[in-house]
């Protein structure tokens, strides 16, 4: 059998290991050791791009290895700086405890569903299968300072601290760095500790957190010299493994996965501004499908081997077909449907395909395209948050999915007063087809947006639906397409589309419904209704009289 590092490394997983290659391959080999990966909640929800260090956490768990889910609820405190030129905004206490309750149920759900999507694909339970959730909030509460001073200040030189390009870099050209900032590797080294001292050797981290993990390895070394009962423990496990002949490091050890980027080096997350949620009141079921099918080429094998279960043997099948007829899109849709079913299940993953198949299919007809609006009245309400179900993302400050993706649905209701007298480059922005007017004038003027529906007046009594380059972005063009008054079909590039259902003013704010420009648009209608009003009421000026002379 390959050995547990090759299959790492085969799947491109290991970026950079804390340690020696061998002595990670061979501890790995001869003790079922215990592996974490961390994140600190500063968000509601986990996005693509902090699935990879998890999914190398999967592939140890469903190997037999014990896998620790780390939140951050006491780091997200602090902050980690790295990578910032200036100091995180504090969040407030409320804040916080509602990303952690969020995320920990996320991160529960996550380990349980890629234990169902791993039985799919043939990796069976053992008995060997475990995993845990820990909140670091836990331990750090029962953490009194004298403590921490002693077993772990005492250890840390400020030297080597100083000389971290993190450090470096925020007091050279940033803000500087705080002391709770400064003293975060520590932090989070005590977490190891904690973690280690039930046989959690390994660290998996993000290609940004090798500096974090190398500090961290040399202080848990340093504690473990001087922590008597783990001495002794390990002084009996020792003995074991030298009647079985086994000689290998009790060292802390770790590695950084890649970051997930495009082939032109374009990363995901929140901090780029490009994150594409895993909760699907953020990024829709639909649109993470969506995402990965709009995969370059140049991605999709990548992606395959970081974000899925399937062996290489079937992704180099799925290749295979893929290069027969690239523009069937092959890998990147099984790259969608796999990835959505290892976060949504199976049954969300057939119905994005299925959705998908059918908003693509060229016999779709405009009737199937008022029955899509139809189904989406039918469920007003969300039945848990008591929220409008195709509520507009905005609602959320942090739902942001990738870029030009603004609306997590594919029908969208939108005010009448924000499509009627509008051009088109504002329809599209309102739309969340465009990331704002500017850019929906740019899509125009690119031939890259267009509009479904009757063209001309010899179609406009038929069911087939075409869609044509939008020319011109006014109004006198709008109005050609706008079917029963009340709907606009909309289409970015290849795959994005909009059934846009018109509704009145009062029931889009009944709904409790927002879009990209709603809110201005209120205020200067305000504004407006204001100044005639204060218009009405002022008394009449008298006209001045000229003299005849």
């Amino acid at each position: 059998m390959k050995s547990m590092v090759t299959i790492l490394e085969e799947r491109g997983y290991i970026n950079q290991i804390v340690g020696s290659r061998d002595e990670l391959d061979k501890v790995m080999t001869h003790r079922r050791i215990g592996a974490y990966a961390g994140i600190d909640p500063t968000a509601p929800s986990l996005h693509v791009g902090h699935m990879v260090p998890f999914m190398a956490l999967g592939w140890l768990y469903i190997h037999g290895y014990k896998a620790n889910f780390v939140l951050g609820g006491f780091t997200a405190s602090i902050g980690d700086p790295i990578g910032r030129a200036k100091g995180r905004e504090t969040m407030s206490p409320t804040q916080r405890k509602g990303n952690m309750a969020a995320m920990h149920v996320q991160l529960k759900r996550l380990g349980a569903s890629m234990e169902k999507y791993a039985e799919r694909r043939g990796y069976m339970r053992e008995w060997s299968w475990r995993r845990s959730l820990e909140n670091n909030v836990t331990w750090w509460t029962k953490v009194t300072t004298r403590e921490f001073l002693s077993m772990l200040g005492r250890k840390v030189r400020i030297g080597p601290m100083l000389g971290r390009d993190t450090v470096k870099n925020r007091l050279d050209s940033g803000d500087g760095m705080s002391f709770a900032e400064f003293s975060y590797p520590l932090v989070q080294a005590w977490d190891w500790w904690h973690l280690f001292q039930s046989g959690c050797q390994v660290q998996i981290g993000g290609a940004d957190q090798f500096g974090n993990i190398l500090a961290g390895a040399e202080v848990v070394k340093q504690i473990a010299k001087d922590a008597h009962e783990y001495q002794v423990a390990l002084r009996q496990q020792e003995h074991l493994e030298f009647k079985r002949k086994i000689n290998v490091s009790f060292d802390p050890m770790g590695f950084t996965v890649p970051l997930l980027t495009t082939s032109s080096g374009e990363k995901f997350g929140k901090s780029a501004g490009n994150a594409v949620w895993l909760n699907s009141e953020m990024t829709s079921v639909y649109e993470l499908y969506q995402f990965f099918l709009r995969s370059a080429d140049a991605d999709v094998e990548r992606y395959l081997k970081l974000l899925t279960f399937l062996t290489l043997e079937e992704i180099s099948q799925v290749m295979r077909e893929h290069e027969k007829d690239q523009s069937k899109r092959i890998a990147q849709h099984k790259l969608a449907k796999e990835f959505t079913e290892l976060i949504h299940g199976l049954g969300a993953a057939q119905e994005a395909e299925e959705q998908h198949r059918k908003l693509h299919n060229k016999q779709m007809s405009i009737s199937d395209m008022r029955a899509s609006v139809a189904d989406t009245k039918a469920t007003e309400v969300h039945p848990k948050t008591g929220l409008p179900m195709f509520a507009h993302p905005h609602l959320n400050k942090h739902a942001q999915p990738l870029h030009r993706e603004d609306d997590p649905t594919t029908t969208v209701r939108l005010p009448r007063s924000m499509v009627i007298g509008k051009p088109f480059s504002r329809i599209l922005w309102s739309a969340g087809l465009a990331t704002s007017r500017t850019e929906g004038q740019r899509l125009i003027n690119a031939v890259g947006a267009y509009v479904g529906g009757a063209s001309d007046a010899k179609q406009e009594m038929g069911d087939s639906l075409s869609f044509t380059p939008i020319k011109s972005a006014s109004w006198n063009e709008v109005k050609k397409y706008i079917l029963d008054d009340n709907l606009l079909i909309l289409r970015a590039g290849k795959w994005r589309i909009k059934i846009v259902n018109i509704i009145p003013d009062d029931e889009f704010v009944r709904l409790g419904l927002t879009c990209p420009g709603w809110e201005e648009h209120l205020k200067a209608q305000q504004e407006s209704n204001l100044l005639n009003e204060a218009e009405k009421k002022s008394p009449p000026v008298a006209e001045s009289r000229t003299s005849d002379v």
